[in-house]
């Protein structure tokens, strides 16, 4: 009898601590949800629920099979905590789907890359940065979006930009230092009609933009790097070995000005796309994943190409593969994409290059 007491009390122990766990990851979930919609600037830990959607996202499904196997009745916290992900999976990975794929010479092709500035690798900068030109070279694409471009001497950028990416306009803006200068280049096969750029107050970030003639209708290209959190994990690890505490309260420091500068960024940026009288394409580093206000607020009335015309997981950071999407191509909703590639195989910085090819109808008005 004492021994079937015993039983019965740890089944009803881990009954309880079960249903708690279920509750608790349901609502963690749940908050995931809810921090597209919440601005960062009145609630920034809502950022960091969205950040952790996706193992939010494992951990539900672990318990939803769990619970079933035990044919238990509480499936149902998981699972319909589950139920939204279904509208939002997609942002991170697709799978098998049946080709889409223009006609030889149709479509637009786009690259967006974050070149880290040519320091993440065990090459010289200069040497990486031959490395990044000659793949982007072999990319052939029309337009080319790189952030975080690095160049010793900035009187001396444009003619090597001139010299590697003939056939190209290029246009930049980088600020300087003592050790050289950096910033956002973009490259471009099309007639340039008009450019600007859009700064960020307390950033050194920035977004440019150009407006091209595309066979005859223009077309405004956003090359966008928003506000990055400047960690690394190789320097947290070391950092926390030295003072953890002092290491944990400056990292929440740097995520929380980070956080709260970007939905101001993304404002700048949707201010110039509703006074901008053309059709316009937001692509680049947004620093933010698919489950965030950043994403949300620029992807409202776009197409995101990996959804479109990706395969397999679309992460674009290679420190926390598969977890982090944060480089995107968006176009307008009248546009079409037929590719999209995260070429993983390119080494030269913690950033993935993002390749799409769009197709832009032959009845839209651009004017």
């Amino acid at each position: 009898m004492a021994s079937g007491k015993k039983r019965s009390f740890g089944s009803l122990f881990l009954g309880i601590t079960a249903r708690a766990l279920m509750v608790i990851a349901a609502f963690l979930l749940v908050l995931s949800y809810l921090s597209m919609f919440f601005n960062p600037a009145k609630a920034w830990m809502m950022t960091l629920f969205g950040l952790f959607f996706l193992p939010l996202l494992l951990l539900n499904l672990f318990l939803l099979l769990w619970a079933l196997v035990r044919r238990s009745k509480a499936c149902l916290i998981p699972l319909v905590a589950l139920i939204p992900a279904c509208f939002v999976l997609g942002k991170y990975v697709q799978f098998s789907r049946s080709e889409n794929t223009p006609s030889a010479g149709e479509g637009v092709r786009i690259l967006s890359y974050n070149v880290g500035r040519f320091g993440l690798t065990d090459l010289d900068r200069r040497s990486c940065a031959d490395s990044v030109v000659a793949f982007l070279k072999r990319q052939d694409a029309d337009i080319i979006c790189l952030q975080e471009f690095f160049f010793r001497d900035s009187k001396s950028l444009q003619a090597y930009l001139e010299d590697n990416f003939k056939g190209y306009n290029a246009e930049y803006y980088v600020y300087t230092t003592d050790a050289g200068c950096y910033g956002n280049v973009t490259l471009s096969r099309f007639p340039l009609r008009g450019k600007g750029k859009i700064d960020f107050d307390k950033s050194s970030n920035l977004t440019l933009y150009g407006d091209y003639d595309i066979g005859g209708k223009r077309l405004r290209i956003y090359n966008c790097h928003f506000q990055s959190y400047n960690l690394s994990l190789s320097g947290l690890v070391r950092n926390a070995r030295r003072d953890y505490r002092k290491t944990l309260s400056d990292t929440e420091e740097k995520m929380r000005a980070s956080i709260l500068l970007r939905p101001l960024q993304v404002d700048q940026v949707l201010q110039d796309i509703e006074e901008c009288p053309t059709l316009s394409v937001v692509a680049g580093d947004f620093n933010d994943n698919p489950v965030s206000y950043t994403y949300y607020r620029l992807s409202r009335g776009r197409r995101d190409t990996f959804e479109e015309a990706g395969k397999g997981f679309g992460a674009t950071y290679s420190a926390l593969w598969p977890l982090l999407r944060i480089d995107y191509v968006l176009i307008p909703k009248a546009f079409k994409a037929t590719e999209h590639v995260v070429n993983r195989s390119v080494k030269w910085s913690d950033h993935y290059p993002v390749a799409a090819k769009i197709v832009i109808p032959d009845g839209e008005e651009n004017s």
